[in-house]
Protein backbone atom coordinates (compact mmCIF):
# COMPACT_ATOMS: atom_id res chain seq x y z
CA UNK A 1 0.00 0.00 0.00
CA UNK A 2 1.07 3.59 -0.63
CA UNK A 3 2.91 5.30 2.24
CA UNK A 4 0.19 7.06 4.28
CA UNK A 5 2.51 9.83 5.46
CA UNK A 6 3.61 10.64 1.90
CA UNK A 7 -0.02 10.53 0.76
CA UNK A 8 -1.05 13.03 3.44
CA UNK A 9 1.83 15.39 2.63
CA UNK A 10 1.09 15.32 -1.10
CA UNK A 11 -2.65 15.73 -0.58
CA UNK A 12 -2.08 18.91 1.42
CA UNK A 13 0.42 20.19 -1.14
CA UNK A 14 -1.95 19.57 -4.05
CA UNK A 15 -4.79 21.42 -2.28
CA UNK A 16 -2.55 24.49 -1.99
CA UNK A 17 -2.06 24.53 -5.78
CA UNK A 18 -5.70 24.41 -6.87
CA UNK A 19 -6.37 28.15 -6.85
CA UNK A 20 -3.47 28.82 -9.21
CA UNK A 21 -4.48 25.85 -11.35
CA UNK A 22 -7.95 27.36 -11.78
CA UNK A 23 -6.43 30.54 -13.19
CA UNK A 24 -4.34 28.47 -15.58
CA UNK A 25 -7.40 26.47 -16.63
CA UNK A 26 -9.22 29.62 -17.73
CA UNK A 27 -6.20 30.83 -19.70
CA UNK A 28 -5.94 27.51 -21.50
CA UNK A 29 -9.68 27.43 -22.18
CA UNK A 30 -9.72 30.93 -23.69
CA UNK A 31 -6.73 30.23 -25.94
CA UNK A 32 -7.48 26.65 -27.02
CA UNK A 33 -5.28 24.97 -29.64
CA UNK A 34 -6.42 22.43 -32.21
CA UNK A 35 -4.86 18.97 -32.68
CA UNK A 36 -1.31 19.15 -33.96
CA UNK A 37 -0.98 22.88 -33.21
CA UNK A 38 -0.70 22.78 -29.42
CA UNK A 39 2.58 24.70 -29.20
CA UNK A 40 1.22 27.50 -27.02
CA UNK A 41 -0.74 25.24 -24.70
CA UNK A 42 2.24 22.92 -24.18
CA UNK A 43 4.61 25.81 -23.49
CA UNK A 44 2.21 27.41 -21.01
CA UNK A 45 1.67 24.21 -19.04
CA UNK A 46 5.36 23.26 -19.07
CA UNK A 47 6.21 26.71 -17.70
CA UNK A 48 3.61 26.36 -14.96
CA UNK A 49 5.20 23.03 -14.03
CA UNK A 50 8.59 24.73 -13.74
CA UNK A 51 9.82 22.79 -16.77
CA UNK A 52 10.00 25.33 -19.60
CA UNK A 53 12.95 23.44 -21.04
CA UNK A 54 11.15 20.08 -21.04
CA UNK A 55 11.88 18.12 -24.20
CA UNK A 56 9.40 18.12 -27.06
CA UNK A 57 7.78 14.82 -28.02
CA UNK A 58 5.29 13.81 -30.73
CA UNK A 59 5.69 17.15 -32.50
CA UNK A 60 3.93 19.46 -30.06
CA UNK A 61 3.91 17.52 -26.79
CA UNK A 62 6.20 17.74 -23.78
CA UNK A 63 7.57 15.30 -21.20
CA UNK A 64 8.16 17.03 -17.85
CA UNK A 65 10.04 14.91 -15.30
CA UNK A 66 9.59 15.92 -11.66
CA UNK A 67 11.44 14.29 -8.77
CA UNK A 68 14.37 11.84 -9.05
CA UNK A 69 16.32 12.54 -12.23
CA UNK A 70 17.09 8.88 -12.86
CA UNK A 71 15.38 5.56 -12.34
CA UNK A 72 11.82 4.50 -12.99
CA UNK A 73 8.91 6.91 -13.06
CA UNK A 74 5.13 7.02 -13.01
CA UNK A 75 3.73 8.87 -16.03
CA UNK A 76 0.51 10.86 -15.74
CA UNK A 77 -1.09 11.91 -19.02
CA UNK A 78 -3.07 15.07 -19.81
CA UNK A 79 -4.28 16.04 -23.28
CA UNK A 80 -3.33 19.29 -24.98
CA UNK A 81 -5.77 19.51 -27.87
CA UNK A 82 -9.20 21.08 -28.19
CA UNK A 83 -12.08 20.27 -30.55
CA UNK A 84 -13.24 22.23 -33.63
CA UNK A 85 -16.37 23.35 -31.77
CA UNK A 86 -17.81 26.86 -31.58
CA UNK A 87 -18.32 27.53 -27.88
CA UNK A 88 -21.78 28.47 -26.57
CA UNK A 89 -21.09 28.85 -22.83
CA UNK A 90 -21.16 32.65 -22.72
CA UNK A 91 -18.47 32.87 -20.04
CA UNK A 92 -15.98 35.78 -20.25
CA UNK A 93 -13.16 33.29 -20.75
CA UNK A 94 -14.79 31.42 -23.63
CA UNK A 95 -12.46 30.30 -26.40
CA UNK A 96 -11.79 32.82 -29.16
CA UNK A 97 -9.78 30.50 -31.44
CA UNK A 98 -12.45 28.44 -33.17
CA UNK A 99 -11.50 25.45 -31.03
CA UNK A 100 -13.00 24.56 -27.66
CA UNK A 101 -11.98 22.44 -24.69
CA UNK A 102 -15.35 20.67 -24.81
CA UNK A 103 -13.92 17.40 -23.53
CA UNK A 104 -12.38 18.60 -20.28
CA UNK A 105 -8.78 18.67 -21.43
CA UNK A 106 -8.29 22.13 -19.93
CA UNK A 107 -9.35 20.73 -16.55
CA UNK A 108 -7.04 17.72 -16.93
CA UNK A 109 -4.07 19.96 -17.76
CA UNK A 110 -4.73 22.30 -14.84
CA UNK A 111 -5.10 19.36 -12.47
CA UNK A 112 -1.85 17.77 -13.63
CA UNK A 113 -0.14 21.11 -13.14
CA UNK A 114 -1.37 21.22 -9.53
CA UNK A 115 -0.13 17.67 -8.90
CA UNK A 116 3.20 18.31 -10.62
CA UNK A 117 3.87 21.51 -8.71
CA UNK A 118 2.95 19.82 -5.43
CA UNK A 119 5.28 16.88 -6.10
CA UNK A 120 8.07 19.25 -7.11
CA UNK A 121 7.74 21.11 -3.82
CA UNK A 122 7.69 17.92 -1.75
CA UNK A 123 10.60 16.40 -3.71
CA UNK A 124 12.74 19.39 -2.74
CA UNK A 125 12.66 18.28 0.89
CA UNK A 126 11.62 14.61 0.81
CA UNK A 127 12.98 11.66 -1.15
CA UNK A 128 10.30 10.28 -3.45
CA UNK A 129 10.11 6.58 -4.42
CA UNK A 130 9.75 7.49 -8.10
CA UNK A 131 9.56 10.52 -10.32
CA UNK A 132 6.38 11.86 -11.82
CA UNK A 133 6.52 12.18 -15.60
CA UNK A 134 3.93 14.72 -16.69
CA UNK A 135 3.08 13.60 -20.23
CA UNK A 136 1.56 16.58 -22.05
CA UNK A 137 0.07 14.73 -24.99
CA UNK A 138 -1.02 16.20 -28.32
CA UNK A 139 -3.63 14.87 -30.76
CA UNK A 140 -5.88 12.83 -28.51
CA UNK A 141 -8.95 13.70 -30.57
CA UNK A 142 -7.65 12.68 -34.01
CA UNK A 143 -5.81 10.00 -35.94
CA UNK A 144 -2.80 9.70 -36.06
CA UNK A 145 -2.66 9.37 -32.30
CA UNK A 146 -0.40 11.53 -30.16
CA UNK A 147 -0.27 8.79 -27.53
CA UNK A 148 1.01 6.27 -30.05
CA UNK A 149 3.77 8.65 -31.11
CA UNK A 150 4.82 9.18 -27.49
CA UNK A 151 4.83 5.44 -26.79
CA UNK A 152 7.02 4.84 -29.85
CA UNK A 153 9.51 7.59 -28.93
CA UNK A 154 12.91 6.76 -27.48
CA UNK A 155 12.72 9.66 -25.05
CA UNK A 156 9.62 8.19 -23.41
CA UNK A 157 11.28 4.78 -23.09
CA UNK A 158 14.40 6.39 -21.59
CA UNK A 159 12.36 7.70 -18.67
CA UNK A 160 11.57 4.09 -17.66
CA UNK A 161 7.82 4.45 -17.13
CA UNK A 162 6.64 1.58 -14.94
CA UNK A 163 3.01 2.71 -14.97
CA UNK A 164 0.90 5.29 -16.79
CA UNK A 165 -2.10 7.03 -15.20
CA UNK A 166 -4.89 8.92 -16.94
CA UNK A 167 -7.95 10.71 -15.57
CA UNK A 168 -10.90 11.85 -17.66
CA UNK A 169 -14.07 13.73 -16.86
CA UNK A 170 -17.20 11.70 -17.64
CA UNK A 171 -20.64 13.26 -18.06
CA UNK A 172 -22.44 9.98 -17.36
CA UNK A 173 -21.15 9.91 -13.77
CA UNK A 174 -22.42 12.29 -11.07
CA UNK A 175 -20.11 14.81 -9.45
CA UNK A 176 -18.21 13.24 -6.57
CA UNK A 177 -18.10 9.79 -8.18
CA UNK A 178 -14.98 8.12 -9.53
CA UNK A 179 -15.46 5.35 -12.09
CA UNK A 180 -12.68 2.80 -11.77
CA UNK A 181 -13.11 -0.78 -12.94
CA UNK A 182 -10.46 -3.45 -13.37
CA UNK A 183 -9.84 -4.85 -16.84
CA UNK A 184 -11.23 -3.42 -20.06
CA UNK A 185 -12.95 -0.06 -19.55
CA UNK A 186 -12.98 1.54 -23.03
CA UNK A 187 -13.56 0.10 -26.46
CA UNK A 188 -11.27 -0.19 -29.43
CA UNK A 189 -12.03 2.40 -32.08
CA UNK A 190 -11.78 2.06 -35.85
CA UNK A 191 -13.31 4.31 -38.51
CA UNK A 192 -14.55 3.28 -41.93
CA UNK A 193 -15.40 5.00 -45.20
CA UNK A 194 -17.79 3.41 -47.70
CA UNK A 195 -17.79 4.35 -51.38
CA UNK A 196 -20.50 2.98 -53.65
CA UNK A 197 -20.16 3.28 -57.42
CA UNK A 198 -23.24 2.83 -59.60
CA UNK A 199 -24.63 4.12 -62.88
CA UNK A 200 -26.16 7.58 -62.81
CA UNK A 201 -29.11 8.81 -64.80
CA UNK A 202 -32.51 10.49 -64.80
CA UNK A 203 -34.52 9.98 -61.60
CA UNK A 204 -37.66 9.30 -63.67
CA UNK A 205 -36.01 6.29 -65.34
CA UNK A 206 -34.42 4.26 -62.51
CA UNK A 207 -34.43 1.11 -64.66
CA UNK A 208 -31.73 2.73 -66.80
CA UNK A 209 -29.44 3.24 -63.80
CA UNK A 210 -27.80 1.35 -60.97
CA UNK A 211 -28.72 3.50 -57.98
CA UNK A 212 -25.83 3.84 -55.48
CA UNK A 213 -28.08 5.67 -53.01
CA UNK A 214 -30.43 2.71 -52.67
CA UNK A 215 -27.49 0.30 -52.42
CA UNK A 216 -25.79 2.40 -49.74
CA UNK A 217 -28.97 2.80 -47.69
CA UNK A 218 -29.57 -0.94 -47.70
CA UNK A 219 -25.94 -1.54 -46.69
CA UNK A 220 -26.31 0.92 -43.79
CA UNK A 221 -29.38 -0.90 -42.50
CA UNK A 222 -27.74 -4.30 -42.89
CA UNK A 223 -24.62 -3.17 -41.03
CA UNK A 224 -26.63 -3.13 -37.82
CA UNK A 225 -26.53 -6.93 -37.98
CA UNK A 226 -22.78 -6.88 -37.33
CA UNK A 227 -23.64 -6.35 -33.66
CA UNK A 228 -27.02 -8.08 -33.43
CA UNK A 229 -26.18 -11.40 -35.10
CA UNK A 230 -22.52 -12.60 -35.42
CA UNK A 231 -21.24 -10.80 -32.29
CA UNK A 232 -21.57 -12.56 -28.93
CA UNK A 233 -24.51 -10.85 -27.19
CA UNK A 234 -22.45 -10.76 -23.97
CA UNK A 235 -19.76 -8.71 -25.75
CA UNK A 236 -20.42 -4.98 -26.00
CA UNK A 237 -19.93 -3.59 -29.51
CA UNK A 238 -21.11 -0.69 -31.66
CA UNK A 239 -21.34 -0.03 -35.39
CA UNK A 240 -22.53 3.51 -36.15
CA UNK A 241 -22.84 5.14 -39.57
CA UNK A 242 -22.57 8.87 -38.95
CA UNK A 243 -22.36 10.62 -42.34
CA UNK A 244 -24.04 10.11 -45.72
CA UNK A 245 -23.27 11.91 -48.95
CA UNK A 246 -24.81 11.50 -52.40
CA UNK A 247 -26.07 13.60 -55.27
CA UNK A 248 -26.84 17.28 -55.80
CA UNK A 249 -30.17 17.38 -57.64
CA UNK A 250 -33.61 15.93 -56.92
CA UNK A 251 -34.07 14.62 -60.46
CA UNK A 252 -30.63 13.04 -60.95
CA UNK A 253 -29.54 9.59 -59.79
CA UNK A 254 -25.87 10.13 -58.89
CA UNK A 255 -23.00 7.92 -59.97
CA UNK A 256 -21.58 7.55 -56.46
CA UNK A 257 -22.65 7.63 -52.83
CA UNK A 258 -20.52 7.60 -49.69
CA UNK A 259 -20.77 7.10 -45.94
CA UNK A 260 -18.54 7.17 -42.90
CA UNK A 261 -18.83 5.53 -39.53
CA UNK A 262 -17.15 3.84 -36.60
CA UNK A 263 -16.70 0.35 -35.16
CA UNK A 264 -16.22 -0.15 -31.41
CA UNK A 265 -15.73 -3.29 -29.33
CA UNK A 266 -14.80 -4.02 -25.72
CA UNK A 267 -13.23 -7.35 -26.73
CA UNK A 268 -10.08 -7.13 -28.80
CA UNK A 269 -10.64 -10.59 -30.27
CA UNK A 270 -13.92 -9.38 -31.87
CA UNK A 271 -12.22 -6.59 -33.76
CA UNK A 272 -10.95 -8.39 -36.87
CA UNK A 273 -14.21 -10.33 -37.29
CA UNK A 274 -16.26 -7.14 -37.16
CA UNK A 275 -14.03 -5.50 -39.76
CA UNK A 276 -14.47 -8.47 -42.08
CA UNK A 277 -18.25 -8.41 -41.62
CA UNK A 278 -18.46 -4.70 -42.48
CA UNK A 279 -16.51 -5.29 -45.68
CA UNK A 280 -18.55 -8.37 -46.67
CA UNK A 281 -21.92 -6.72 -46.04
CA UNK A 282 -21.05 -3.62 -48.06
CA UNK A 283 -19.55 -5.57 -50.95
CA UNK A 284 -22.33 -8.12 -51.35
CA UNK A 285 -25.27 -5.82 -50.59
CA UNK A 286 -24.11 -3.30 -53.16
CA UNK A 287 -23.48 -6.03 -55.71
CA UNK A 288 -27.10 -7.17 -55.33
CA UNK A 289 -28.14 -3.69 -56.52
CA UNK A 290 -25.76 -3.68 -59.47
CA UNK A 291 -23.24 -1.42 -57.75
CA UNK A 292 -19.72 -1.76 -56.40
CA UNK A 293 -19.15 -1.08 -52.71
CA UNK A 294 -15.69 -0.55 -51.25
CA UNK A 295 -14.74 -0.09 -47.58
CA UNK A 296 -11.61 1.65 -46.35
CA UNK A 297 -10.85 1.02 -42.66
CA UNK A 298 -8.66 3.30 -40.53
CA UNK A 299 -7.43 1.53 -37.42
CA UNK A 300 -7.56 3.59 -34.26
CA UNK A 301 -7.04 2.72 -30.61
CA UNK A 302 -6.97 -0.74 -29.07
CA UNK A 303 -9.13 -1.54 -26.04
CA UNK A 304 -8.16 0.29 -22.86
CA UNK A 305 -7.28 -2.05 -19.99
CA UNK A 306 -6.89 -1.08 -16.32
CA UNK A 307 -4.20 -3.00 -14.47
CA UNK A 308 -5.90 -5.06 -11.75
CA UNK A 309 -3.27 -4.49 -9.06
CA UNK A 310 -3.22 -0.72 -9.56
CA UNK A 311 -7.00 -0.61 -9.65
CA UNK A 312 -7.35 -2.46 -6.35
CA UNK A 313 -4.68 -0.27 -4.73
CA UNK A 314 -6.41 2.90 -5.96
CA UNK A 315 -9.93 2.17 -4.69
CA UNK A 316 -9.20 2.93 -0.99
CA UNK A 317 -7.19 6.02 -1.93
CA UNK A 318 -10.10 7.41 -3.92
CA UNK A 319 -12.50 6.72 -1.06
CA UNK A 320 -10.13 8.46 1.36
CA UNK A 321 -10.17 11.44 -1.00
CA UNK A 322 -13.96 11.61 -0.62
CA UNK A 323 -15.12 9.88 -3.79
CA UNK A 324 -17.93 7.41 -4.17
CA UNK A 325 -16.26 4.69 -6.25
CA UNK A 326 -18.12 2.97 -9.07
CA UNK A 327 -16.16 -0.26 -9.63
CA UNK A 328 -18.08 -1.34 -12.73
CA UNK A 329 -18.17 1.73 -15.00
CA UNK A 330 -17.22 0.98 -18.61
CA UNK A 331 -18.17 2.49 -21.93
CA UNK A 332 -17.83 2.02 -25.68
CA UNK A 333 -16.08 5.36 -25.82
CA UNK A 334 -12.43 5.20 -26.77
CA UNK A 335 -9.26 7.01 -25.83
CA UNK A 336 -5.80 6.75 -27.31
CA UNK A 337 -4.56 6.45 -23.72
CA UNK A 338 -4.89 2.73 -24.46
CA UNK A 339 -1.66 2.88 -26.50
CA UNK A 340 0.32 3.45 -23.30
CA UNK A 341 -0.65 -0.08 -22.35
CA UNK A 342 1.78 -1.28 -25.02
CA UNK A 343 4.63 0.10 -22.87
CA UNK A 344 3.52 -0.23 -19.23
CA UNK A 345 0.55 -1.09 -16.98
CA UNK A 346 -2.18 1.55 -17.25
CA UNK A 347 -4.88 3.03 -15.05
CA UNK A 348 -7.72 5.22 -16.33
CA UNK A 349 -10.00 6.86 -13.77
CA UNK A 350 -13.27 8.52 -14.82
CA UNK A 351 -14.45 11.46 -12.73
CA UNK A 352 -18.08 12.55 -12.71
CA UNK A 353 -18.51 15.92 -14.40
CA UNK A 354 -21.93 16.69 -12.96
CA UNK A 355 -22.83 18.23 -16.33
CA UNK A 356 -26.25 18.63 -17.92
CA UNK A 357 -24.70 18.22 -21.37
CA UNK A 358 -22.35 15.59 -22.73
CA UNK A 359 -18.69 15.72 -23.58
CA UNK A 360 -18.08 17.45 -26.94
CA UNK A 361 -21.17 19.65 -26.52
CA UNK A 362 -20.61 23.40 -27.17
CA UNK A 363 -21.92 24.15 -23.66
CA UNK A 364 -19.82 21.55 -21.82
CA UNK A 365 -18.10 23.56 -19.09
CA UNK A 366 -17.44 21.88 -15.72
CA UNK A 367 -16.92 24.26 -12.82
CA UNK A 368 -13.44 24.96 -11.47
CA UNK A 369 -14.17 22.58 -8.59
CA UNK A 370 -13.62 19.75 -11.09
CA UNK A 371 -9.91 20.63 -11.09
CA UNK A 372 -9.52 19.56 -7.48
CA UNK A 373 -11.38 16.32 -8.09
CA UNK A 374 -9.30 15.41 -11.12
CA UNK A 375 -6.10 16.35 -9.28
CA UNK A 376 -7.08 14.14 -6.33
CA UNK A 377 -7.68 11.24 -8.70
CA UNK A 378 -4.35 11.79 -10.45
CA UNK A 379 -2.58 11.78 -7.10
CA UNK A 380 -4.39 8.57 -6.10
CA UNK A 381 -3.28 7.00 -9.37
CA UNK A 382 0.33 8.06 -8.83
CA UNK A 383 0.35 6.67 -5.29
CA UNK A 384 -1.24 3.37 -6.33
CA UNK A 385 1.35 2.96 -9.08
CA UNK A 386 4.20 3.24 -6.58
CA UNK A 387 3.30 -0.27 -5.40
CA UNK A 388 4.32 -1.62 -8.82
CA UNK A 389 7.84 -0.27 -8.37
Amino acid sequence: MADSNLAAILTTAVAEEIEGAARLRRELHADADGPGAEYGTAARVAAALGASDAPVVAGTGRLCRIGPATGPCVAVRAELDALPVTEQTGVPWASHTGFMHACGHDVHLAALTAVGRAIRGVAARTALPAALLAALQPREEVIPSGARDIVDSEIFKDHEPRAVVGVHLQHELPAGTAGLAAGTVNASHDDFEITVAGVGGHAAYPHSSADPVLALCQAVVTLQQVVSRPTNPLHSAVVSVTTLQAGHAANVIPETAAARGTVRTLHEDDRAAMHAMVEDIVEHTCRAYGCQGVVRLSQGEPVLVNNEAMTAACWPLLREAGFAVDTSFRSCGSDDFSFYGLRAPTLMIFIGAGSEVSLHHPRFLPGDEAIGRVAAAMLAGYLSALDLL
